[in-house]
């Protein structure tokens, strides 16, 4: 079992992707017997291309999905420059990890509702401050530039790139080099950048890898905050797969294809600026100067940290009032009244839609744990890890879009009589559940001191008892943590239940995003409320696991 441990997770991250690729490209050149293709052909990328405004669409997603990732990525590390062991960089620390497990749809929904023309923002500021008594007729969300998609994309990497941070920079010994710096004459940003920055940003790289890829190609943010004429690529390949007529399908493969070099190409873009900014920075290490600003720089990162933070936070309170909210008309601040009449009209279908999100959501997640566990056990009796040769390939299904692959892994399902139905939804979920869950498990499990099994072992335990009753208990905490970040992955996917479901199975996120055209904003406010409420409940029960585990053994205390 643990040997194959390995071999079994890189199969099922890796073999969807390989065999969804694949099935992406045998439709792009207009071969699937089934749909009437039977020769190959170009015709399908011809069609393609004649498509109107295709080339604003890749621009588009080009443009959204590198702007929202180099701002994000400049923010984090102007802030953690400036603000590294001060009490306003652990305040952010606390808000921003709960703020990790909120599903981007859900994210992207309260900024909807806090930004839009009609929006609370607008409504604290009106009439006493703008004098409006309606809304006023701007172009906020669905802009042409996909402005409004920029700030919601940036809002949301910000926590994911932060903690990526916080997890690089113990191994980079950052405070005791930030001293060292500190002692040569280096303003505290200044000698962060030239001394810790280098340092961090390998351990960096394949998150921020990840972000571009997802960024541009996103659809579930884009479907909310994105424009639609024309609308970013990626939705427009999911309205072609999606289409009755069943000849776009071999159209949208070829779309899916462009989609994979785009993300790869924005990839090479940063690869391109990585280079750029090394021989830039070295002239400027090398040129001696020992400050950049601090004090402008500080007050420029803090202030964007606390906007894009504080905008998410609000949009998430905004939901909760819509969800709650009797009438509410422009421009009152707050609803004339509150009630759960909302919630109790729509238990059935929103009880349905848990049940479903759950019925995918923890069998997937189990799996994962049981298999990084296994991974890592495997490694801790060997004596040495995989890290080096496995890290690369646990980011693949994270970096190359999910668009590009689904699409080809769908046709494959049909084609095995798998479509539609819950075990195929549960295997494309496994993909994307089972890296994070091991990304979230391995640091830790490594990091347990190995004399607890040294001393069990020579008191004459075997190797499983020691694992069941000395390094499993011990890691409880990190397994739990884990378990729930996997149960928020889960949650959050929109596509993979879409697409292999065949939008038979309505999950909590496939219904918000579906109501997001809507003009219901207090249902889709309930909807948005349950996708948080998932992962928020799973980190709960994460959190009092160990409690509960050691209630009966209390001098025992979890080292991890």
């Amino acid at each position: 079992m643990l040997k194959a441990a390995p071999f079994v997770t890189l199969a099922l991250m890796l073999g969807p992707v390989i065999a969804g690729l694949a099935g992406t490209l045998l439709p792009a050149a207009g071969f699937v017997p089934p749909l009437g293709g039977m020769t190959l052909s170009l015709a399908p990328l011809a069609a393609l291309l004649a498509q109107p405004g295709l080339s604003t669409s890749v621009l588009l997603s080009l443009f959204t999905g590198l702007a929202a990732t180099l701002g994000a990525f400049t923010i984090v590390m102007l802030f953690t420059a400036a603000f590294e062991g001060t009490r306003m960089f652990r305040g952010v620390r606390m808000l921003l990890s709960p703020l990790l497990s909120v599903p981007h749809a859900a994210a992207a929904f309260g900024l909807a509702f806090l930004i839009a023309p009609s929006g609370w923002a607008m409504r604290l500021v009106s009439p006493w401050a703008t004098g409006m008594t309606r809304p006023p007729d701007v172009l906020i969300l669905g802009d042409p530039l996909g402005l409004a998609m920029t700030f919601g994309l940036m809002a949301k990497e910000i926590p994911f790139l932060f903690l990526m941070v916080l997890a690089a920079l113990p191994q980079t010994k950052s405070l005791a080099a930030r001293r060292v710096a500190t002692g040569l004459g280096y303003a505290p940003v200044a000698g962060w950048l030239k001394v810790v920055l280098p340092r961090v940003y390998p351990q960096i790289r394949l998150p921020v890898f990840a972000v571009i890829a997802y960024a541009t190609s996103v659809v579930d943010v884009a479907l909310i905050l994105g424009p639609t004429t024309p609308a970013p690529l990626a939705v427009r390949l999911v309205s072609w797969m999606n289409d009755p007529d069943l000849s776009l399908r071999f159209m949208a493969s070829a779309g899916a294809l462009l989609q994979l070099g785009l993300s790869l190409g924005a990839i090479g873009l940063w690869i391109a600026g990585e280079k750029l900014a090394i021989t830039v920075g070295r002239r400027w290490i090398a040129g001696g100067g020992r400050r950049v600003g601090d004090r402008w720089v500080a007050l420029a990162a803090g202030a964007a940290m606390t906007l894009l933070v504080g905008a998410l936070m609000l949009g998430l309170c905004v939901l909760c009032l819509w969800s709650f909210a009797g009438p509410w008309r422009f421009p009152d601040a707050l609803p004339a009244t509150l009630s759960f009449d909302t919630w109790i009209r729509h238990l059935g279908a929103t009880s349905h839609a848990v049940g479903v999100t759950l019925a995918i959501a923890l069998p997937v997640t189990a799996i994962a744990t049981v298999l990084a566990l296994a991974c890592l056990e495997g490694e801790t009796r060997k004596g040495r890890a995989l890290r080096h040769r496995t890290l690369p390939l646990l980011y693949v299904p994270l970096i190359v879009p999910q668009i590009a692959f689904l699409f080809g892994l769908q046709i494959l399902f049909l084609i095995c009589g798998l479509h539609d139905t819950l075990v195929a939804v549960a295997l494309a979920h496994l993909v994307f559940v089972l890296p994070y869950v091991f990304l979230a498990l391995s640091d830790p499990w490594r990091a347990m001191d190995p004399r607890y099994g040294h001393v069990a072992t020579a008191l004459g335990a075997a190797p499983d008892r020691v694992f069941w009753q000395v390094r499993l208990p011990l890691a409880l905490r990190a397994t739990a943590t884990a378990a729930a970040l996997g149960i928020a992955v889960s949650v959050a996917q929109y596509l993979p239940t879409l697409l292999i479901g065949g939008g038979r199975f309505a999950s909590v996120t496939t219904e918000a995003v579906a109501l997001a055209a809507g003009g219901n904003r207090r249902l889709v406010a309930i909807y948005a409320l349950l996708q948080m409420a998932l992962p928020f409940l799973a980190f709960a029960l994460a959190a009092l696991a160990p409690a509960v585990a050691f209630r009966a053994r209390r001098d025992l205390q979890p080292s991890i």
